[in-house]
């Protein structure tokens, strides 16, 4: 596996070794050695998949301590823009984002740890995502920001029209009224 630090630090992009043969591929898309050694040591305890149509955005979310969640994310089928908000106040790049690509063909995965705020946007029908989380999902320690937010400035690479959102990420506040609990 191939794992690259982004400009943001934390944020990991893992790309796997890819064999290929007549009867199709096989990759290793978890290694808990190559992760630690990596910076990952994650003790993951939930997995969970979406399956969303093309322009359905699924963003931008977080968990706050004591259920602050990292995330290993990848494509299992389809594409999505995958997008990952630094929400740590202390952070130099607090309120930057980063974007990246993750389909079925790349098999890319990126690694999102806790003080991120985190969201996608289907860019083909039929896209199923999965997420590993190293911490149990919490309701009441939800917290997020609107997807569109004008502080972020997002490149989604959708119009507002095309956005397909749920009533609750319709109600979330925007950047400059989040108060981060990081």
């Amino acid at each position: 596996m191939k794992v690259t630090e982004t400009f943001i630090k934390g944020l990991l992009i893992i790309e796997p070794r890819i064999f290929t043969d007549d009867r199709g591929y096989f990759y290793e898309s978890y290694n808990k050695a190559v992760f630690a050694a990596n910076g990952i040591d994650a003790d993951f305890v939930q997995d969970n998949q979406s399956f969303s149509r093309k322009g359905s955005v699924r963003a931008l979310h977080g968990q706050a301590n004591p259920y602050a969640q990292g995330k290993l994310v990848r494509v299992v089928a389809g594409r999505v823009l995958d997008v990952a908000v630094d929400i740590r106040k202390e952070s130099p790049t607090y309120g930057k984002y980063f974007s990246i690509e993750l389909s079925s063909d790349n098999k890319t995965m990126f690694w999102i740890p806790a003080g991120f705020l985190h969201g996608f946007v289907a860019l083909e029908d039929d896209t199923i995502f999965n997420y590993k989380v190293n911490n149990y999902f919490d309701k009441a320690s939800e917290i997020g920001v609107k997807w569109n937010d004008p502080t972020l400035n997002i490149d989604w690479g959708i119009s507002p029209e095309e956005a397909l959102l749920s009533p609750k990420d319709e109600l979330l506040a925007d950047f400059k009224s989040f108060v981060s609990p990081f």
